[in-house]
């Protein structure tokens, strides 16, 4: 054929039009497994979040109640108009995050912390030591801080404004643990007396103890970085970060509050810690709330727990009679 005839060939040719590829069939979804490592609550999203603090009550934000040389902080939060002649009971407010990260300034800290606030009490949502490089070794640091906090409140009352026989506390996830190991533990467990932390001449003893899905039983959780060891290595200092070791008649009262779509920390972990409670004589009470997942304030889209927590600081704390249970 000439070149003519080739060139002609060619231009008559059906063009060849690419065909794109099919596109990629969608990866299935995995379930969370029960037990799974917490998600880091700072995201670089939260990260770049500036705290609104609500405008209902009175905040005194980074209050240095671990001394100046520490860079967890505090935040004290007041009912408008109190007067300090006349004190009100107290909260600690322990936020959660895995041991690894978290804040006192978080949605859910800000929203647990205001709504008490309102319902008449005083207060303190905390940071405390966390594990933020790899072999970093941060327990039991961080149940020593939860001790300095209800030492501090206990302290500074008269001049916050703060009944000091009269201190209850309130933790989710991570906080959930430390709210529940100053319920259960005393100065012969050996967290009290430390050499070098703060205000050691004055009790951590707590009134009453909420905690909001948390891993109270670590030896049948999963490995916690926190200890830099794994249960195999170290089954005794997961027995020694875990309240349900301690659980005995003497502890202050406790109320747990689980949802059953969690997929982070089971609700077996609470449901073991009750049964343990009621064997050993403690004083504690679950609540579970169906569908609830692993996360969520006292206004969680299955139910206002606002009622259910305020009416057991008030019972523990303000001495007030229960409301009777529905009748069913």
């Amino acid at each position: 054929m000439t070149p003519i005839l080739c060139l002609w060939a060619v231009l008559m040719a059906d063009p060849v039009v690419p065909v794109p590829p099919a596109p990629a069939a969608p990866k299935p979804a995995v379930a969370a497994k029960a037990g799974a490592e917490p998600a880091s609550e700072d995201t670089p999203g939260e990260l770049k979040k500036v705290p609104v603090y609500p405008q209902t009550v009175r905040v005194q934000t980074d209050v240095p109640y671990l001394g100046a040389a520490r860079k967890e902080k505090a935040d004290l939060y007041f009912p408008l108009g109190h007067d300090k002649a006349k004190p009100l009971p107290g909260i600690i407010v322990i936020h959660g995050g895995g041991f690894n990260d978290g804040d006192k300034a978080r949605n859910r800290e800000l929203n647990i912390a205001e709504n008490l606030t309102l319902k008449g009490y005083v207060c303190m949502s905390i940071n405390y030591k966390l594990r933020r490089t790899q072999g970093q070794v941060t327990w039991p640091q961080s149940v020593y801080d939860a001790k300095a906090a209800v030492r501090y409140l206990r302290k500074e009352a008269a001049a916050l404004g703060v009944d000091p026989e009269r201190l209850g506390v309130i933790g989710c996830s991570a906080g959930c643990n430390l709210a529940m190991m100053l319920a259960t533990t005393g100065p012969a467990d050996g967290f009290d007396a430390v050499p070098g932390e703060p205000y050691q001449d004055v009790s951590a003893r707590v009134a009453c103890a909420v905690g909001f899905y948390g891993a109270v039983d670590l030896i049948n959780y999963h490995d916690m970085k926190m200890f830099a060891k794994t249960r195999e290595e170290a089954p005794e200092l997961y027995k020694k970060g875990s309240p349900i070791t301690y659980l005995d008649a003497k502890d202050a009262p406790m109320l747990l509050v689980h949802g059953t779509a969690d997929t982070t920390v089971p609700l077996s972990q609470s449901e073991t810690f009750l049964k343990v409670a009621k064997a050993q004589g403690a004083t504690c009470a679950l609540e579970v709330i169906p569908g609830a997942p692993h996360t969520f304030d006292l206004q969680p889209k299955q139910r206002d727990l606002r009622p259910l927590v305020t009416a057991f600081f008030d019972q523990h704390l303000k001495g007030q009679t229960p409301p009777a249970a529905p009748a069913k």
